[in-house]
């Protein structure tokens, strides 16, 4: 693949191929439009659809989801959370022009899709939520995550998905030894589900513990 088709640039080059498609869970059901250069063009993949099973209620106050994509995160936890602030954040226009299209569509009107940048620096969040593009390799996922947790409000989580093959149970070792408490809460179909707990005294964007 070349690297202007990957997910996370900023302009997808493939040519756009919308598809519905109907997601239904437990409590929710809706429909998204995706796309071809955005993550899981025509289905939610299975990573997705675990992590919207498993994650508990999320709180009131600010939310963000890492790597929105098409929506399937940001959404749900708008739906289930009204009185929440949800930033949809991601680096793929094409993403965030859908993102911002099947929310509108569902009601989720506390969705508010963004670019990372443009996400006020002054803002900590009550909760982090992502299936993140590990693609990316250690060193950019690592950072990327990084920036967003180091973000967490005193004992709030952030809550990701990551495949065992590409990494997860590495990605878990490295956040503990920087002070963060990881919980899997869920490990089904290769993927595990793990709940990061913020690091006592950690510093804005750091990467140590102390």
């Amino acid at each position: 693949m070349v690297p202007q088709d990957h997910y996370f640039n900023a302009d997808p080059k493939v040519p756009s191929r919308p598809r519905t498609i109907h997601v239904a869970l437990p409590d929710r059901t809706f429909e998204l439009d995706t796309d071809r250069g955005v993550f899981a063009h025509g289905h939610i993949d299975f990573g997705t659809d675990l992590l919207l099973r498993t994650m508990p209620t999320p709180p009131p106050g600010e939310l963000v989801d890492v790597g929105c994509g098409y929506g399937a995160i940001a959404i749900t936890l708008a739906l289930r959370q009204p009185d929440a602030r949800v930033w949809a954040v991601d680096v793929n226009h094409r993403a965030l022009d859908l993102c911002g299209r099947n929310a509108e569509r569902a009601g989720a009107t506390n969705v508010v899709p963004v670019e990372p940048d443009a996400v006020p620096e002054a803002i900590r969040f009550a909760g982090v939520y992502s299936n993140p593009p590990v693609r990316l390799g250690k060193e950019g996922l690592h950072d990327l995550l990084l920036q967003w947790i180091s973000r967490l409000e005193p004992d709030a989580t952030a809550t990701l998905v990551v495949q065992r093959h590409l990494g997860s149970d590495s990605l878990a070792a490295w956040l503990t030894s920087l002070g963060h408490r990881v919980d899997r809460i869920r490990s089904r179909g290769g993927y595990r589900v793990l709940e990061v707990h913020s690091a006592a005294e950690s510093p804005h964007h750091g990467s140590r513990a102390r």
